[in-house]
């Protein structure tokens, strides 16, 4: 089994759980709070999908899913198109509502489609490469997908606890 191949794994599983936790979903439980000030299933998922589309396009030199296939105009939120959730204040959190789970998971799907594509056209030796030198020691392309996938997999499992928390 080559590198990318468990890369490509790791998303694939993410995929899964995403479709899972979305699955038949209702407006008011996408986006309710366990508690104030916590994020909501909504947040979560479209968070792990722009940290993907965000990360992937960077190291693969192309442009964001978000931006190049209308998604951020489709869901309308007030921030920038740059925008991928890190940081956010839990009034930010608070101002990711969405009213369709279809259009998340139809924004992740495009994203791990693109994400997929890229990987799969990688060789081993590929993942070696340096893509981020402002850490000690540098990151690598291999090492920044594992981290996609890392980040992916603890968020998703967050809003799967969610849905598991409301019924």
């Amino acid at each position: 089994m080559r590198a990318t191949d468990v890369l490509i794994d790791g998303l694939g599983r993410v995929s899964e759980n995403v479709h899972a936790v979305l699955s038949g979903l209702e407006p008011e439980v996408l986006n309710r709070a366990p508690a104030p000030g916590a994020n909501t299933i909504a947040w979560l998922v479209w968070h792990l999908t722009r940290v993907q589309d965000a990360q992937v396009a960077d190291v693969a030199g192309a442009d964001e899913v978000w931006v190049s296939a209308g998604w951020a105009e489709r869901f309308d939120l007030p921030f920038s198109p740059a925008d991928t959730g890190y940081g956010h204040s839990t009034d930010e959190v608070a101002r990711v509502v969405v009213d369709d789970a279809g259009l998340l998971r139809d924004y992740y799907d495009a994203t791990h489609a693109v994400s997929v594509d890229y990987i799969a056209a990688l060789t081993d030796s590929d993942l070696d490469r340096i893509v981020d030198t402002n850490w000690d020691p540098p990151v690598t392309l291999g090492v920044r997908l594992v981290s996609v996938v890392d980040d992916d997999a603890q968020h998703v499992g967050q809003a799967a606890y969610l849905r598991g928390l409301f019924g």
